[in-house]
């Protein structure tokens, strides 16, 4: 008898089954083993308190990981960031033993461009610290002791609650001397914690439930309910009274954030970024001299009466290329004060565009009046504006580095050639290369530590 024989599609479909059976199963296994493999990576970074390398693949799961991570979006090339890179080794050990601990991690945006643009950044070195999956920039000290301080502040209590003396003047000597200190003495504790939670990243806050009269001669204030204000790098204090409706308080904590009279320069423009105030700007010849110090002191007492108002100082010797936005040049004369927008445009009182020696005060109270009466004339900064001026010095950079490399590349093709280097006009020129090599004005201000 004849036996059929069985189809060969059989066989193949079972084959091609069990192919993609196999293949299904090898795709889970590599998912699991990478999972597991990442997951060792990242309970690493807590333990031996070392910097996670992340990318395209594992930038993700690492947010969602750690409640507290601290990136930092490097390129090679940067040497800002080849100074950073040692002072985050330092740090991360120190953030990792926190009792809500901070991840360290870096990212290569020059070459995980899609994950530097996904994240707006711009410049290097860019750091972000992500809270609960939140970014937020940080431009914070970089020195590895100084970051640790910084970074404690955001891992610490919306509000802390002070029970005693000594945990008073704990919480004062914890505390970094960059942020402002607000401590409420008699206060509800509800009270304090609507505006701790939006100014938490910039300031601490306490309520002290229990204080001697000690604490109130130490601090000088008495009577309850109080707020004192320290800014200990400015050595300056200040007590509130109320009314502690949230507008009126809020306003106050604002208001408090800043000093008196803010020294102007690269690292302070951008604690102005978030203030909505104008700025009473005072500029100097030498901010260090004696007869400016002098004036600085006038300036504060003008500043707590008129705290609508930011009053800034900058010295022509210390910070030249930004006096110069304001028409001041080494012929201008000497103490000068306009009131500026804290971007573009800015306003010279009319009868009060310097400051005599003598009689100072009654001139500073003159200028403010006429401010307010409207006797100004309105002008525009020269040069780059002051939301972009701390970027001025990244857009001459690029350009040198940009000309140098073409300059290289002439001179490789002129090595290769027998026949001479024929130079194109500026008509044949890239018209990218010449837009690059002039930037926009408005490229500038408030990244004075990264390169583009």
């Amino acid at each position: 008898m004849l036996r059929r024989a069985k189809s060969p599609m059989i066989f193949i479909s079972i084959s091609t089954r069990a192919a993609v059976f196999f293949s299904c199963f090898l795709a889970v296994a590599a998912a699991v083993m990478g999972h597991q493999e990442q997951t060792n990576q990242f309970a690493g970074a807590i333990e031996n308190g070392k910097v996670l390398n992340l990318d395209e693949s594992n930038f993700d799961a690492a947010i969602a990981t750690f409640d507290y991570i601290f990136v930092d979006f490097y390129a090679p090339w940067c040497g800002h960031c080849k100074r950073l890179a040692p002072e985050l080794e330092k740090a991360a050990p120190v953030l990792a033993r926190l009792k809500q601990p901070i991840v360290v991690a870096k990212v290569d945006a020059d070459k995980y461009r899609k994950l530097a643009s996904k994240h707006d950044i711009d410049g290097f070195p860019t750091l972000k610290i992500f809270v609960h999956g939140i970014p937020t920039e940080y431009y914070g000290p970089r020195k590895a002791d100084l970051l640790v301080q910084f970074l404690k502040k955001f891992v610490a209590p919306d509000v802390a609650v002070l029970s005693s003396d000594s945990a008073i003047r704990e919480f004062v000597e914890a505390a970094d001397i960059h942020f402002p200190i607000f401590i409420g003495f008699g206060l509800d504790e509800s009270m304090m914690y609507n505006v701790a939670v939006k100014y938490k990243k910039k300031a601490w806050f306490a309520v002290a439930k229990d204080f001697s009269d000690e604490i109130m001669a130490f601090y000088d204030f008495d009577k309850v309910p109080a707020v004192v204000s320290l800014l200990p790098e400015y050595s300056e204090q200040s007590i509130f009274y109320g009314p502690f409706e949230e507008h009126f308080f809020e306003d106050y904590i604002k208001q408090s954030l800043l000093p008196l009279a803010l020294p102007i320069n690269q690292e302070t423009l951008k604690l102005l970024k978030d203030d909505q105030r104008k700025i009473a700007l005072t500029i100097v010849a030498d901010e260090s001299d004696e007869k400016s110090r002098d004036l600085v002191k006038l300036l504060k007492a003008a500043a707590s009466a008129n705290r609508d108002l930011v009053f800034g100082y900058v010295g022509f010797k210390q910070f030249e290329e930004f006096a110069e936005s304001f028409e001041v040049n080494k012929r201008t004369q000497l103490p000068k004060m306009v009131i500026w927008d804290g971007n573009e445009e800015y306003f010279s009182v009319i009868g009060s565009e310097s400051i005599k020696e003598v009689d100072q005060g009654s001139q500073i109270t003159r200028f403010l009046e006429g401010y307010r009466e409207g006797s100004v004339i309105q002008k525009n900064i020269s040069g780059p504006s002051f939301m972009d001026f701390l970027r001025s010095f990244l857009g001459m950079r690029t350009a040198l580095i940009i000309i140098f490399i073409a300059c290289m590349f002439i001179l490789i093709l002129a090595l290769n050639k027998e026949e001479p280097l024929r130079v194109g006009t500026r008509e044949d020129a890239d018209p990218d290369s010449r837009s690059t090599s002039q930037p926009d004005i408005r490229e500038l201000r408030r990244d004075g530590d990264k390169e583009d």
